[in-house]
């Protein structure tokens, strides 16, 4: 083909592609014959004017409904402008104290100790311990308890204490509460305090429930109160009475008599539940003497035990078949307002008809039903019945 043809077609098909479009006249209009000089300097004004030509921007997408702020975000925001830089631990615990929410409390403890040159110290953990605790945040307590005995601040006797009383409260933590008690037992500066062993000691004998089952842990009980004594800590009379109980419990009675003899040394006096706890452990071990002079000592002290002592000495002297001293204690009990259950009725009143006191026996009653005005009818009739079952035998 002839090179004057082949350079018309080819500016033909790139006339065809849209290339040669304005703002670019034809090369007809121009009176020029396409020689290649010409096509040379053609493209490369085309080249030049798309590469200057900038693109069109693509405007930005808008949200057509922003998120508005929570009043905790604005709150939270309000309080992070207030902790100016500089600030110190008080500051942060001043702001925690005045959060409503617990999660936004934590979330500030959270954004204060990131803040460069601050430090969290004993105070301040304490302070969110007792925010998450009191706002049943207890998993995130835990977290921050497990950042304390790691050793993220200072120790101090109030926070251990705090994390004692919270682990004792948590089935799943307590023997967590005697790891914390041991790093203060050890501790320089930290000691156990008489809180820290009543908590204890009151979280131990929670468990003294069944005879089986507080034999496990009398030892812990022993242990707590001869390091109580190593510590120099005082005793007071409750502390003495929880330890008094567990001994009781376990009818260990030799050694609850041997800290109710210790009770004057501390300046302490054994009150109602003092001799309470002894007396039921000396009936319950058989030591029915004992145990009924401990009630008598108690009741001439003008002390009121309660109705399950009561209850468990009339049935101890009854099986001994001491019946006026037992009815002597039924009439005291009720007296004070209190009156025996059926099984302690029967066991008095059975009793003395089996040994042959039938007649006493339902004289009795019949002065029972007068004193006791609790007593219904239908138990009347239920003992009325048995001790007829048992004169005909």
């Amino acid at each position: 083909m002839p090179p004057p043809l082949h350079r018309l077609l080819s500016i033909s098909t790139l006339r065809n592609r849209n290339l040669l479009s304005p703002p670019f006249p034809p090369l007809s209009s121009l009176h020029l014959s396409p020689t290649p000089t010409l096509l040379s300097l053609f493209y490369r004004s085309l080249s030049s004017s798309l590469a200057q030509t900038p693109p069109t921007p693509t405007p930005p997408s808008q949200n057509p409904h922003p998120r508005t702020k929570t009043p905790l975000e604005n709150q939270f925001e309000t309080w992070v402008q207030k902790l100016k830089p500089g600030f110190i631990p008080s500051d942060v615990e001043y702001a925690l104290w005045s959060q409503s929410d617990p999660d936004l409390a934590l979330d500030l403890f959270r954004w204060t100790a990131l803040q460069r040159g601050y430090k969290h110290n004993h105070v301040t953990y304490l302070t969110v311990i007792k925010i998450l605790i009191t706002g049943r945040r207890y998993r995130n307590a835990e977290t921050i308890v497990e950042e304390v005995l790691a050793g993220a601040c200072d120790i101090s006797v109030p926070l251990y204490n705090s994390i004692i009383k919270f682990c004792c409260g948590r089935g799943s933590l307590f023997n967590r509460a005697f790891d914390v008690y041991k790093k203060m037992f050890n501790s320089e500066n930290c000691k156990p305090t008489l809180e820290t062993y009543t908590m204890l000691l009151n979280s131990l004998l929670r468990k003294f429930n069944k005879l089986n089952v507080c034999y496990m842990y009398l030892h812990s009980v022993r242990s707590l109160a001869k390091q109580m004594k190593a510590v120099g800590v005082i005793p007071d009379t409750f502390v003495l009475n929880m330890i008094i109980k567990a001994y009781a419990k376990c009818l260990e009675v030799d050694e609850a008599i041997r800290v109710f003899r210790e009770m004057g040394l501390y300046g302490c006096e054994p009150n109602a539940y003092t001799y309470g706890y002894i007396a039921k452990g000396l009936c319950e071990k058989g030591r029915v003497g004992k145990g009924l002079g401990f009630y008598k000592e108690m009741r001439g002290k003008s002390l009121v035990p309660s109705s399950s002592i009561y209850m468990t000495v009339i049935c101890s002297v009854s099986l001994e078949r001491r019946y006026e001293e037992a009815t002597d204690v039924v009439f005291d009990m009720l007296g004070n307002s209190m009156s025996p259950d059926l099984l302690t009725y029967k066991t008095l009143l059975e009793g003395m008809c089996r040994d042959g006191r039938g007649n006493e026996a339902f004289e009795l009653l019949d002065e029972l039903r007068k004193r006791d005005c609790s007593m219904g009818e239908k138990t009347y009739k239920h003992l009325l019945d048995g001790l007829h079952f048992l004169s005909r035998e």
